[in-house]
């Protein structure tokens, strides 16, 4: 496995001695290229959207199924679908590591048990006519990357989401989209900072 593009050293060094401005004109520099980075996977971003299309008119479900800011993020999406575009509850389902606790407060550890993931999908009914999308900017998220073995063993369609290479989590989904943006300002934080509520929520 590559090291990880999402922990390695910043570009931008001795953040504590620039100016607001400063700071606020790096990271704004940082997020022009997020855009172009998302272009050159926009072909396997329109093989998924047709597959959960496809499931979606069959009766089938989305699943999305993150730790941390990437569960949370994603609950925000699944939240928004019904009152922004009429969608029914419960067709698209955000699951977070460590369960509603962890959407305001962090649970600690949550995230690193490997079969926790997979409970919480069979609690909702998990069959091979969902398909469940792995987000985990690392990649390596065990909470995220069980789950997915589990339901590949089960036929369901999968999908992940990475903002690293060749990752556990993309060897390990149907379809991976891998979205390599570099590092960011602050070392660490891509799903609070740049691609991950900014842009590929959007898409």
């Amino acid at each position: 496995m590559e090291d990880k593009t999402t922990e390695k050293d910043s570009s931008y060094t001795s953040l504590e001695k620039m100016s607001v401005y400063d700071l606020l004109r790096s990271i704004n520099q940082e997020d022009k290229s997020v855009p172009q980075v998302i272009e050159k996977s926009l072909h396997r971003i329109e093989t998924v959207v047709v597959l959960i299309s496809e499931k979606l008119r069959q009766g089938g479900r989305l699943f999305y199924l993150g730790a941390g800011t990437s569960g949370r993020l994603a609950i925000v999406d699944a939240s928004e679908l019904p009152p922004t575009y009429g969608l029914e509850h419960g067709r698209v389902i955000g699951l977070i590591a460590g369960g509603d606790a962890a959407i305001r407060k962090a649970v600690e550890f949550a995230e690193d048990d490997p079969e926790q993931g997979w409970n919480d999908l069979q609690g909702h009914g998990i069959s091979k006519h969902d398909v469940v999308m792995g987000i985990a900017a690392s990649g390596t998220t065990p909470y995220v990357v069980g789950a997915v073995k589990r339901c590949k063993e089960h036929n369901i369609l999968t999908i992940g989401l990475t903002c690293n290479p060749d990752s556990l989590l993309a060897k390990n989904v149907h379809y991976p989209i891998e979205i390599i943006g570099g590092t960011e300002v602050v070392t660490g934080t891509n799903t609070r900072m740049s691609l991950l509520p900014k842009n590929l929520f959007s898409i």
